[in-house]
């Protein structure tokens, strides 16, 4: 699968731009950008699988894209995973529920340590093309 997004340059951040077909499409691919950001396959040290339920409310989507990012990250980093699938089973414009299957951190090499998704010139909208997404990243 191909994840839909690409790095928009910004000083000192890392900006993203992501597409999405609808509104899961838009999510997944925002989740799995980050680790694909982040970090590069190397190795099979551990071969397990970890499966992580996610369930987020917030007051409006720019909220619950900001919050589902961060959750990603706070996972990853207290579970020692990095996320390499995203089934979104629920979402709309105010909470989603998803699985995210996660392999050990040691499997791979980080390149980019991604702090938090930000508020700073966030935008999400829907036109004909579907959903699109704009997030800066602090590293």
């Amino acid at each position: 699968m191909t994840i839909k997004y690409e790095i928009i340059d910004h000083t000192a951040d890392i900006g993203l731009r992501i597409i999405g077909s609808d509104l899961k499409e838009l999510f997944q691919n925002s989740g799995l950008s980050l680790f694909q950001i982040s970090s590069r396959k190397q190795f099979t040290k551990d071969k397990r699988h970890t499966p992580v339920v996610i369930k987020q409310k917030a007051e409006n989507i720019e909220e619950l894209f900001i919050n589902w990012l961060n959750e990603l990250l706070s996972l990853s980093a207290v579970k020692g995973l990095i996320f390499y699938h995203i089934k979104i089973n629920k979402i709309n414009q105010n909470s989603l529920e998803a699985i995210c299957q996660g392999s050990s951190i040691n499997n791979y090499k980080v390149n980019t340590e991604i702090k938090a998704a930000t508020y700073h010139n966030l935008s999400i909208k829907n036109n004909e093309k579907g959903w699109e997404a704009r997030v800066i990243l602090d590293v």
